[in-house]
């Protein structure tokens, strides 16, 4: 699923990243030349630093997620219905547009109403382009206009598809790095090969993807908000909430360069 789930930010895929972390042993190479020989009190100092940033991220996308559900919705609900039947017809989109509530959530399935119990709450919105659905809540209507964003950039091409499908994977990411790292030879000198010395950009680099799509996705409801609307609509307060939105992606990407230089450092020994 798309969408702006990061409204209830879930870092619970990269907490085994965050735990703690045993002691690392020094290790003597008897050689003529100098080495460096790993220091476990770095280790853990650095390990603890990287734990304490990855719970400030976590109250970060808290903060963001709150202030989005806190913003005031830019028009009407009735004007957003109307943008979101424009871009569903101009972009010959194959796709139901819904807004939940405790009532209509009845109308699905026992399987998708347990996803849509958080819709239906305000706490998120999402598109799924297996059953070509689109859902916002009723009580912030706004977030279709992301949630079709994503619908437009699964019909325009393979690159943005692929962005959108890259998601699938990130959380993968420092459980890959761990697996190449321990391919690598150690080198004699005992100094920090590619993956050791890149693992927090590489984590971070492998969700940028996802956080270009959701600025396309948002980019596009807001174009077609303008297009629809015109003028007469105040689109600072629609702006300001998916700017928000966005931040917690960005601040998922960086917890995820984290995860994966977190779990380096776990598996020293």
């Amino acid at each position: 699923m798309n969408g702006l789930s990061s409204v209830n930010p879930n870092f619970g895929n990269y907490n085994g990243y965050y735990g703690n972390y045993p002691n690392s042993r020094q290790y003597y190479m008897p050689q003529q030349e100098e080495v460096q020989e790993p220091n476990p009190g770095k280790t853990l100092v650095t390990a603890g630093l990287l734990q304490a940033f990855a719970m400030f991220l976590q109250k970060a996308s808290q903060w963001c997620g709150n202030k989005l559900m806190q913003g005031e919705e830019f028009t009407s609900a009735e004007n957003v219905q109307k943008v979101a039947q424009n871009m569903v017809k101009e972009n010959k989109l194959n796709v139901t547009v819904d807004f939940i509530d405790n009532k209509n959530i009845n109308n699905y399935g026992s399987n998708l109403r347990e996803a849509l119990k958080p819709v239906a709450r305000g706490e998120n919105a999402f598109y799924t382009d297996e059953l070509k659905l689109a859902v916002a809540p009723k009580s912030k209507p706004s977030l279709i206009l992301h949630e079709l964003g994503h619908a437009i950039n699964a019909h325009k091409g393979k690159f943005l598809r692929f962005l959108q499908k890259s998601r699938g994977y990130v959380s993968a990411v420092p459980t890959a790095l761990l697996l190449l790292n321990s391919a690598i030879p150690k080198r004699k000198d005992n100094k920090k090969n590619f993956v050791e010395n890149n693992a927090g950009l590489i984590g971070f680099a492998s969700f940028l993807p996802t956080i270009i799509e959701e600025g396309i996705a948002s980019i596009r409801g807001i174009k077609a908000a303008k297009n629809t609307l015109g003028k007469a609509v105040n689109l600072a307060p629609l702006k300001r909430n998916y700017f928000f939105a966005w931040l917690t992606y960005v601040i998922a990407g960086i917890g995820l360069g984290v995860a994966a230089k977190q779990s380096l450092l776990s598996n020293k020994e």
